[in-house]
């Protein structure tokens, strides 16, 4: 048994194909199906069910799998010992952040991370809460920058800050007369909404009780996956949405001028680096929540008078 051939078995089971696999690993299918049927051999088991498109784990196979993804964590741990010995963060960090997040916090993070660190690679994707975690647990991802409580033991949780939600209004809405607004407000007036499958779009609908408007006569609902869609919505056609405070630190006066804050306890989403509970590359991670840590504002720090959004 190698570790070469516990790698082969993971790509396989993460993406399913041998030939997508092979691709990954840099080697060519017969040579990737060759090592794996030696290891089933030496096992005296077969992990694959090969009958199958696409093909999946046999019932021991999964066992196996589970397995060699706790080994080839644990021996990747022996380059991080060198690495700290060293003190140097290098190799390649995969992350990936939310899109109603990224484009907001990334850019103030990341020239001064990547000065600092002009050893260390650094790759980015944009995706929804639920394939960063699915990443994560297949290795696809090394940390994840996201919404939580997710409530997933197989995920760890560290808390960065704690992001207030504001109201941006249409000037011809009812509501652009008031200063400070509260949950049942908003349930009267058109709401722009993200797409399914975005967390923001339940814990905005926390905010007003789940109590929206799409069934209100002349109403409807239009759903996005862009933060900044939702705010051209209001512009264009009337209505309210709720965007992440982040998201408006660039506005003009007459873009804030349509910005309403909500009474207290005022709500707020908790954004968390987030890894798997038995995760390598911990130097080159806690350097980026240092990072993170150093843009954000002191009053994201703390959730005193905050109440923190569930998106389920």
């Amino acid at each position: 048994m190698t570790l070469i051939q516990l790698e082969y078995i993971v790509a396989v089971d993460t993406y399913r194909s041998f030939v997508a696999a092979a691709e990954k690993c840099f080697v060519t299918q017969p040579t990737l199906s060759m090592q794996i049927q030696k290891l089933e051999e030496s096992l005296g088991a077969k992990i694959f069910d090969r009958s199958r498109q696409p093909v999946i784990p046999t019932e021991i196979g999964e066992k196996i799998i589970l397995q060699a993804r706790l080994v080839l964590i644990e021996s990747r741990k022996i380059n991080e010992i060198v690495q700290d010995k060293k003190g140097e963060i290098e190799g390649t960090l995969k992350v990936g952040v939310i899109p109603t997040i990224a484009p907001y916090l990334l850019p103030n993070v990341l020239a001064t991370f990547m000065e600092k660190y002009p050893k260390l690679q650094l790759q980015i994707w944009e995706y929804t809460t639920e394939r960063i975690v699915h990443e994560l647990k297949v290795g696809l991802l090394d940390c994840g920058v996201l919404s939580t409580p997710l409530n997933d033991p197989g995920i760890l949780e560290s808390p960065l800050f704690y992001e207030n939600f504001v109201a941006y209004i249409s000037t011809n809405s009812s509501l652009f007369s008031k200063k400070i607004l509260s949950g049942d407000d908003i349930a009267d007036d058109k709401l722009w909404l993200l797409n399914e499958g975005h967390c923001m779009r339940g814990q905005v609908l926390n905010i007003c009780h789940h109590k929206h408007n799409q069934d209100l006569t002349g109403r409807f609902e239009y759903n996005t996956g862009s933060v900044e869609t939702l705010k051209r919505m209001v512009d264009v056609n009337d209505g309210i949405t709720i965007l992440p405070e982040l998201s408006i630190w660039d506005y003009s006066d007459e873009q804030l001028d349509r910005i309403r804050y909500f009474k207290s306890p005022e709500p707020v989403r908790e954004i968390s680096l987030v890894t798997t509970q038995n995760y390598v590359k911990r130097h080159a991670i806690q350097a980026l929540e240092k990072e993170i840590l150093a843009v954000v504002p002191d009053k994201f720090k703390t959730k005193k008078k905050k109440e923190v959004l569930s998106f389920q």
